[in-house]
């Protein structure tokens, strides 16, 4: 009889030097995981009463999945197949599903049945008082909001693609959600929150479309978190009459982009508000680079446009230029906000942070290692958009871990880049059986002496 192979926990011995301080208790990987899995195990089971994997091992798996930045779910089922020993112990995983089993099983689950845990984790954060450093003018929270692409395709489609017809007469197939997360001028951590997929909706043989989704999001956030103070922050698209008045019913605060195409009346009514000096102008160095100028222009109560007159909102120009009075940037704003010149620099400066969606949170997951855009499958009803939020969630716990925990934050600092601790993780997770995150997190921040694998049958 062949004798099985059966694994102790790896001793990973640490350096002397390596401090002994704890993790914060609820705001750390490990913590943040088990909070998942509960949230988890609350989704009812669609399935028959008879199937042999637990749905909430399913969900695990698949935030495993994306948690270890796996490039594919071919990866993963390798994974399952050479080492699941960590994914028992650190996701707390019983049978793990393979490849086809986890499509199957996550097909039929509408997204918004994860909603939950995000305002799980956010909750958690704020207790923690891990976000106070996150609010902005006067105690708001910045939520800088956009759509993006994560699937395209001319080959394969779902019933819930939106399509298109290029002009050479190509069908094309593609999906896009509308994210947001909270965001700030002065930090690169962003917190995701729970986003809306831009999908043909049931039903409808109609494309779904951006400003859709986003009036389904805000809707949500306000449901969410009824008590929050925000700030919106979004593009030029979103500042017309139906959007801005949406949001005032959800008493929501608003700096939205302002385009002159798109606005000629507004511009119009500004300028010959300048003539008759209404117009407050204001030069401002900048506190951080002297060879830098902002120049601003701005009114308050200003008609949107010529359709509605009635509906008045505050306008700032903002020019960013050199010592030789060259143009670097030029922006726009329409927003709710009294603008003063004690506070017109802060209102740009969170207008400008809008950037961070785009630069902070898609460029970080297309192209940062979390792999948004391939294709992990894309189901006949909603594998691709549970994929896709899996993949999110994944990011926001990342983002809570580098906001409030310290173990984290080094193990960071000592990799240098976000895709050298993917790797050195996933390095870890491969070579030792480990009995926690924090346990590779330490290994990475502070290294490790000597790392015995003991089989106790063999050795």
């Amino acid at each position: 009889m062949t004798k099985s192979k059966v694994y102790h926990t790896i001793a990973v011995h640490l350096p002397t030097r390596q401090p002994k301080r704890t993790v914060r208790k609820n705001l750390n990987a490990d913590a943040l995981i088990a909070l998942a899995r509960e949230e988890f195990s609350r989704i009812k089971d669609h399935r028959a009463k008879n199937s042999q994997i637990e749905l909430t091992d399913v969900m695990m798996s698949a935030l495993a999945m994306f948690h270890l930045k796996d490039p594919s779910l071919l990866a993963f089922e390798k994974r399952r197949q050479e080492e699941p020993e960590n994914l028992h112990f650190i996701y707390g995983v019983g049978r793990i599903p393979c490849d086809s089993q986890m499509r199957s099983a996550l097909d039929d689950i509408a997204p918004n049945v994860l909603r939950p845990a995000f305002r799980t984790v956010f909750k958690h954060l704020q207790r923690g008082k891990a976000l106070e450093n996150m609010t902005f003018l006067d105690g708001h929270y910045l939520i800088s909001g956009d759509g993006t692409g994560y699937y395209s395709s001319s080959k394969v489609s779902s019933d819930y693609c939106l399509k298109k017809v290029t002009r050479n007469g190509e069908t094309k197939y593609y999906l896009q959600m509308y994210a947001a997360a909270i965001v700030h001028p002065d930090r690169k951590e962003v917190v995701p929150l729970y986003p809306e997929m831009i999908t043909k909706q049931d039903g409808s043989t109609k494309n779904d479309c951006e400003r859709n989704a986003s009036g389904r999001f805000w809707d949500a956030v306000r449901e969410d978190h009824p008590h929050l103070k925000i700030i919106a922050l979004e593009d030029g698209l979103s500042s017309n009459s139906p959007h801005i008045r949406h949001l005032q019913s959800h008493n929501i605060r608003f700096i939205l982009g302002a385009k002159e195409g798109d606005h000629e009346h507004l511009f119009a009514h500004v300028d010959k508000a300048a003539e008759r000096g209404e117009v407050t102008d204001l030069t401002l160095e900048d506190p951080e680079n002297s060879d830098i100028i902002h120049c601003f222009r701005f009114i308050n109560q200003v008609p949107l446009n010529a359709s509605n007159e009635d509906l008045l909102v505050n306008f700032m120009e903002h020019w960013e230029v050199d010592k030789e009075g060259n143009v670097i940037n030029r922006f726009a704003w329409v927003t709710d906000l009294e603008i003063t010149t004690d506070n017109a620099m802060d209102i740009m400066r969170a207008g400008r942070s809008r950037w961070r969606i785009e630069n902070e949170t898609f460029n970080t997951l297309k192209n940062q290692g979390y792999n948004l855009g391939h294709n992990y499958g894309l189901g006949k009803k909603h594998l691709s958009g549970v994929f896709t939020t899996l993949m999110m969630l994944a990011f926001l716990i990342d983002q809570a871990c580098q906001i409030s925990c310290w173990l984290y934050q080094e193990a960071l600092r000592n990799c240098g880049s976000k895709r050298d601790l993917w790797e050195k993780v996933r390095g870890v997770f491969h070579m030792f059986t480990v009995d926690s995150m924090e346990t590779i997190y330490r290994a990475i921040a502070f290294g490790y002496e000597k790392v015995k694998l003991v089989n106790p049958l063999t050795d």
